[in-house]
């Protein structure tokens, strides 16, 4: 914890970062002119949703994309990536959406030619890159997706039941081939793994030990090429901490290559540490993001980071007994910023 906490003191690196370093996760419907605030502030990615369920209804009907689109072309207009995450088993394949698509053959097949069939619409090769260039009726500035999540907080049964390494280590095997078939550059970044999710298996695993577990699975390590973690925590301090603890178990087993994705991270607005522990007030999510992003770009090398996706973009009532508060501005069709959106925009900009 003293070396967490003397890396928090240290300067900015004036290394360059990567590209899409700087991404949001929005809970909200987003219109044309949230897209232009997001890259007016230094919003790089937008990471978001592809439920399968939802783009696809029955195991003999075709993949409705519509939505999904709508989000790419209006993204790519203001030279924002996306990244999706993939997730979400269609009651035709089983009776929980949280089960992964790994029981049989049928099963496995179907989330193959889902996956496939996304990359093949919007990756490098996309068909949908080519119905929209230039000359065409209506030409999208080319931003194929480069990378691809694979589910969502696979260690925490509120997406993924039961939590499973060996399971999904079968689903990241699956995926990975069929990604590769139609984009063999495409990065595979595994599901972002709750912190310290409450709980015990196989409901809940903490993200340190529900990977060191899937590192053990034979062979599973040449199927993704990056680790993502959702390091919700009371204070930066805290979250060095959990981010550090993940990174030393990649470097256990030897994966000093692959990058981490931080999908997402968040402090609310709301002053209730009763009822959620990383509710922090107007001021304290202001100073959370500052010092947040000072450790993690004072850290990015060590520890190979390549993208941090605040959560989220607007407030969201309802949605979750932290979502409330969490957003870079107050909910509604407006744009009432808070302290930490102007903390955000010195940062990214």
């Amino acid at each position: 914890m003293v070396l967490a906490l003397v890396a928090l003191a240290a300067p900015a690196s004036a290394q360059a970062l990567p590209r899409g370093f700087f991404g949001i996760v929005p809970q909200t419907e987003l219109r044309p002119a949230d897209y232009g605030r997001m890259h007016a502030g230094g919003v790089e990615t937008i990471r978001v949703p592809v439920a399968w369920s939802a783009v696809q209804g029955s195991p003999r009907g075709g993949f409705e994309w519509s939505g999904f689109e709508a989000t790419v072309e209006a993204a790519a207009k203001k030279r924002i990536e996306v990244l999706p995450f993939l997730y979400s088993t269609p009651h035709w394949v089983s009776g929980d959406t949280r089960r992964l698509p790994v029981d049989g053959g049928r099963q496995r097949r179907a989330w193959s030619e889902f996956v496939s069939a996304a990359v093949e619409r919007f990756g490098r090769q996309g068909s949908f890159w080519a119905e929209h260039g230039p000359g065409t009726k209506d030409p999208v500035p080319r931003l194929p997706i480069r990378a691809w999540q694979i589910w969502n907080e696979e260690n925490f049964f509120y997406f993924t039941r039961p939590a499973s390494p060996g399971r999904y280590a079968r689903l990241l095997v699956i995926s990975h081939r069929a990604i590769h078939r139609a984009d063999p550059r495409a990065d595979v970044v595994i599901g972002g793994l709750f912190g310290e999710p409450r709980g015990r298996a196989p409901q809940a695993i903490s993200a340190a030990e529900f990977l060191d577990r899937l590192y053990r699975v034979g062979g599973v390590k040449a199927n993704f090429d990056a680790v993502a973690l959702h390091p919700y925590a009371a204070d930066t301090a805290s979250l060095a901490s959990l981010v550090s603890s993940v990174r030393a178990t990649m470097l256990r087993h030897g994966d000093r290559r692959s990058g981490m994705y931080l999908t997402e991270i968040g402090w609310g607005s709301q002053d209730d540490p009763a009822v959620v522990a990383f509710e922090v007030g107007r001021s304290g999510q202001a100073r959370e993001l500052r010092s947040a992003y000072r450790y993690l770009i004072s850290n990015r090398g060590r520890l190979n980071l390549q993208q941090v996706d605040w959560f989220t973009w607007k407030d969201a009532p309802g949605l979750c007994n932290f979502c409330d508060s969490t957003g870079l501005f107050h909910a509604g069709a407006g744009f009432r910023a808070k302290p930490a959106w102007r903390a955000f925009i010195q940062i990214a900009r």
